[in-house]
């Protein structure tokens, strides 16, 4: 039984794929289902992520109940929340300018010049997926099947900073109850 003793061999890096990390789609569009298959041509690259790297925060709050004379008799969870944290670098990427303002809102191409209007909607639901490679030649997929853009951290115009988004995506749950879903496969 190998699988019940420690095992360095298993303690993993995570490092973004050189092709792309971090894509979006419409909803509804094709979910992967492992970490190797070609992602569907809707996928837009949002481009490099700062090296802060990317950040889930998985977490829940429970309260506990108490019986009369109070003991503890039982824990009930209040709330589940799944949001990944991270800062997009490209500042000039269309495909993450119409992330962050909304597809609508963002008009034009680096050549003949972009328009962004920055209103008060709420972001629309999207597809996210997080490609990334472990150590040993594995490769980690997360799929985000309602992932949402919910805070945007404060956008810096210095001469000694990168001009980055930083982001907070929440992921809702689909309709099987699930918020994000994790394929690890060997490459090759």
């Amino acid at each position: 039984m190998a699988e019940n003793k420690n095992d360095a061999s298993k303690v993993t890096a995570v490092k973004p794929k050189v092709t792309g990390a971090v894509f979006v789609a419409p909803l509804k569009t094709a979910l992967p289902t492992d970490a190797k298959t070609e992602l569907d041509p809707a996928f837009k690259n949002l481009g490099f992520i700062s090296d802060d790297g990317i950040k889930n925060e998985n977490t829940a709050s429970s309260e506990d109940v108490k019986a009369w004379g109070g003991a503890i008799v039982n824990t009930v969870q209040k709330e589940k929340t799944d949001k990944f944290k991270m800062t997009y670098i490209e500042g000039m990427n269309i495909n993450v300018l119409k992330f962050i303002y909304g597809k609508s809102n963002v008009e034009g191409d680096l050549d003949t010049g972009i328009t962004i209007k920055v209103g008060l909607e709420e972001a629309e639901p999207q597809v996210m997926v997080i490609d990334s490679v472990l150590q040993g030649g594995y490769l980690k997929r997360v799929v985000i099947p309602m992932a949402k853009l919910t805070e945007l951290g404060e956008i810096s115009y210095s001469d000694s900073e990168t001009l980055g988004y930083e982001s907070t995506v929440s992921a809702f749950p689909d309709s099987d109850g699930f918020t994000h879903y994790e394929y690890i496969q060997k490459k090759g």
